[in-house]
């Protein structure tokens, strides 16, 4: 792929063409686009605000909103709610209630995308999170792999093949002129795709799936609009074959993940000995709650969101989902692997003392748990590429 291709794509276009282009209907604002289009501003590496979570040093995002319809995102809450004036202006009124039917693709500038890869490439290690192994994570605001809908199978093809490029070239670029290293997370097995480019990273790369239940059911509630669980775990399966090195996030479990819920998908996820199983149990975030309950009640299925309802049912419910998943992966011999993601809410000084009984002992003990956790660096292949 040449860097040709990208720098024609429609994105690059004259502002008359591409207003003609945004519009929907003559008889619409003419200043009014496609919830489903490209963005404004170029796709470029930057530094990430993960805490605790040992995923990466830096993100590439490659579009503005999901199409996976996630209804436990909190994204909209912490990222696309700060973007309202701008999305206002391609329809979208709410971000965070509309989130799942607005997808913006950012375009592609080589010489920004470079000067974002020479600034990571040349930070110093001492200003880095020890624990993001050097890494540009792909992504972590939407995903790289997601199916693009439009009206327009002309516009719908034209954003697609954007994206795919998009992804490709950058991955080019990062692999043939930098160090750096690159986590793939993904719901979609249109990863496969790519597994040739991911190869040719050696050490570099390490690839994973969001799996947190093995139920399709479950997920149709919660990840409306994802690829089933049972597609995602074939294509880790796939990965694993093709000789790539695989991890898996169990994020975010849901209430209805029971202790057997749980341990059937860490029983599937160790089969692959994956580098690193990370997990986290379902978060409250803004709307999100009340965005579950919603789609819920129209499928007309009932969920345990009673977890929900005070921060104290919330903290009691995620630390034994927590606790849960560590002594079942003990059991089934994945310990070595595990990461767990506790929220750093859990500990807040009346929450420990409250989780832990109000026993010094006991609250000194949680303490280092958590700490054992948040301090965590997660697995890298051996021998990976570090800038000296």
């Amino acid at each position: 792929m040449t860097p040709a291709l990208l720098t024609d794509a429609p994105a690059r276009r004259p502002a008359a063409a591409r207003r003609q282009a945004f519009h929907l209907r003559p008889d619409e604002n003419p200043l009014r686009k496609s919830p489903v289009d490209f963005w404004r501003s170029p796709a470029v590496i930057a530094p990430n605000n993960f805490i605790y979570k040992s995923l990466s040093n830096w993100a590439f995002n490659i579009a503005v909103g999901c199409s996976h319809a996630c209804r436990f995102c909190y994204v909209p809450s912490t990222a696309t709610n700060k973007l309202a004036p701008m999305l206002a202006e391609y329809g979208v009124e709410d971000p965070d209630a509309e989130w799942g039917d607005y997808l913006l693709i950012r375009p592609w500038d080589e010489a920004k995308f470079l000067a974002s890869l020479r600034a990571a490439e040349n930070t110093p290690r001492s200003q880095l999170k020890p624990d993001g192994n050097r890494a540009v994570i792909y992504c972590s605001t939407t995903d790289a792999y997601q199916v693009i809908h439009h009206p327009d199978p002309a516009r719908q093809r034209e954003l697609a093949e954007h994206a795919r490029k998009l992804v490709r070239r950058s991955l080019e670029l990062i692999r043939d002129r930098s160090t750096l290293n690159v986590r793939i997370l993904t719901r979609s097995p249109l990863a496969r795709a790519d597994f040739d480019l991911f190869r040719s990273f050696g050490k570099r790369l390490v690839f994973g799936m969001s799996l947190p239940t093995l139920r399709n059911d479950l997920a149709r509630v919660y990840e409306p609009k994802a690829p089933a669980p049972s597609q995602r775990l074939a294509a880790l399966r796939a990965a694993k074959e093709a000789g790539l090195h695989v991890y898996v996030a169990m994020a975010p479990t849901y209430p209805e993940c029971d202790e057997a819920d749980l341990r059937a998908t860490l029983k599937a996820v160790a089969e692959l000995k994956p580098l690193t199983i990370f997990h986290e149990p379902i978060n409250i975030r803004a709307e999100n709650v009340a965005r579950i309950e919603t789609h819920a009640k129209m499928l007309g299925i009932r969920l345990k969101t009673e977890v929900f309802t005070t921060r104290e049912s919330w903290q009691d419910y995620a630390v034994n989902a927590l606790r849960t998943v560590e002594r079942v992966a003990d059991e089934i011999g994945v310990a070595d692997a595990l990461h767990l993601w506790p929220d750093k809410s859990l500990g807040s000084g009346c929450s420990i003392a409250r989780l832990a009984g109000g026993c010094n002992r006991q609250s000194n003990q949680y303490r280092q748990w958590l700490r054992h956790w948040w301090r965590r660096v997660s697995e890298w292949p051996r021998e990976s590429a570090h800038a000296p």
